[in-house]
């Protein structure tokens, strides 16, 4: 099993003067130590307008960043939004390519939907456009990276006439594509559409056995590509905080990992929010006790038990290792977790746990790769053939353009400001004044 961490960058109330600055340079050192230690993958997560929950708002600005101070670390979005809405497709291709050769092919395209209301409808995004949005946008962006030129497009949510997007990605036909996936149906289209799945809700080793299962069958027997390539993959979330001494993991790690808990539920179940006015760590701080006890109960079922001693760890994970998890996200900065703490639980975790698993892990992807060759050639074989542009249109620039279309006899009333008329004949009409 391959181990990822997640960043979030969450920054509870109250905000100090250059807060948000320290939280991000923080990270950043995280990223660096986390290459340093021989984790596998980092993943920075797109969410907009949710205050104290998540700042990481631009992700490819932030992973720019980790390209120049990392050397073998997986780079993923995780995810970037793909409704045309929040980010154009040609944008996306150009932001994922530009990633990948800036990290010499280390990029991991994690794709979503966003389901928050203060995001969707923040963006003009109809709750039930999200998901044909998505698909949408992922299989012609897909496209964009691997056809010389792209042929264009005209759907129901974008359109756009041929171009050719550049630059292209290192990894052929793009990065590796997953899907955040919340519930069993979000994997099982995953597995559909040959994407990995990212699940970002915290389950259980039983049942990430189920859900893993459930996921490669699916895989095996149903799969019709989104992408030019399949990813057969399942990572899951765990909280996660590392000490000797486990009482005081618990006690550096619960109140953050609650925290996250509850802010999932604030944006996207069961709150109210006032933009720029609402105070979650104030309200997360005042939550019932009942609350809190059902809180701690579901988190102890599941993303509790990456908090504790080396030892707890390596029992916990190991179950969800046999469960067949391909990779665990482990949630290493949430709430107040102070920056030295999260750093040195990293070490500890790369000292004492991480070796257990190392070793086996490289013996199970080729055993793993062998037992999915034929499947995955199966599901290549499911990808419709691309279509080449046969004669490829040209495209005149616009005073071309307006000359041929009669020029003059198109123009409107000209600005008639002091030396400006000579400017606007050049732009509009294709007329440039001899010297």
């Amino acid at each position: 099993m391959k181990f990822g961490i997640f960043i979030d960058l969450q920054l509870p109330k109250p905000w100090s003067q250059g807060a948000e600055s320290k939280l991000f340079n923080e990270a950043l050192e995280q990223v660096e130590l986390a290459d340093r230690l021989g984790i596998d993958y980092v993943w920075v997560q797109e969410h907009h307008f949710l205050d104290e929950y998540c700042h990481s708002s631009a992700p490819e600005a932030f992973l720019g960043a980790c390209t120049q101070r990392t050397k073998r670390i997986r780079l993923g979005h995780g995810i970037v939004v793909m409704n045309p809405n929040f980010n154009h497709p040609a944008r996306i291709a150009e932001r994922l390519s530009t990633l990948d050769i800036l990290s010499g092919g280390r990029l991991e395209w994690g794709t979503g939907e966003s389901g928050s209301r203060i995001e969707l409808e923040g963006f003009g995004v109809d709750f039930i456009d999200k998901r044909p949005m998505w698909e949408e946008a992922l299989r012609e962006t897909a496209k964009m990276m691997s056809m010389n030129p792209y042929p264009g497009f005209r759907g129901k949510y974008f359109s756009m006439p041929h171009r050719n997007v550049i630059p292209k990605p290192v990894q052929k036909p793009h990065p590796p594509i997953w899907s955040a996936c919340s519930n069993r149906d979000s994997l099982k289209l995953a597995a559909q559409l040959g994407v990995g799945a990212l699940t970002f809700a915290f389950v259980n080793s039983e049942e990430a056995r189920f859900w893993v299962n459930e996921y490669y069958q699916t895989f095996k027997k149903e799969c019709q590509p989104i992408g030019q390539a399949v990813n057969p993959q399942v990572a899951m979330l765990s909280g996660f905080m590392c000490h000797e001494d486990h009482d005081t993991a618990l006690k550096l790690g619960q109140e953050g990992a609650q925290f996250f808990a509850f802010g999932l539920g604030h944006y996207w179940r069961d709150g109210t929010h006032i933009p720029g006015r609402t105070n979650l760590w104030e309200e997360f701080k005042k939550r019932p006790s009942s609350t809190d006890k059902e809180i701690e109960r579901q988190r102890k079922k599941a993303g509790m038990r990456g908090i504790g001693n080396p030892e707890y760890l390596i029992e916990n994970f190991r179950a969800l290792e046999d469960a067949g998890v391909d990779q665990l996200i482990l949630l290493q900065q949430c709430g107040n977790y102070r920056h030295e703490d999260i750093c040195r639980s990293m070490e500890l975790f790369a000292k004492e746990v991480l070796p257990q698993f190392k070793k086996r892990e490289i013996e199970r992807e080729v055993k793993r790769n062998e037992k999915l060759a034929p499947y995955i050639a199966q599901a290549l074989q499911n990808i419709p053939e691309l279509s080449m542009m046969n004669e490829i249109p040209p495209i005149e620039a616009y005073p071309l353009m307006w000359k041929k279309n009669g020029g003059e006899a198109q123009q409107t009333t000209p600005d008639r400001r002091p030396g400006m008329t000579a400017y606007w004949q050049m732009q509009v009409g294709g007329k440039r004044t001899k010297k």
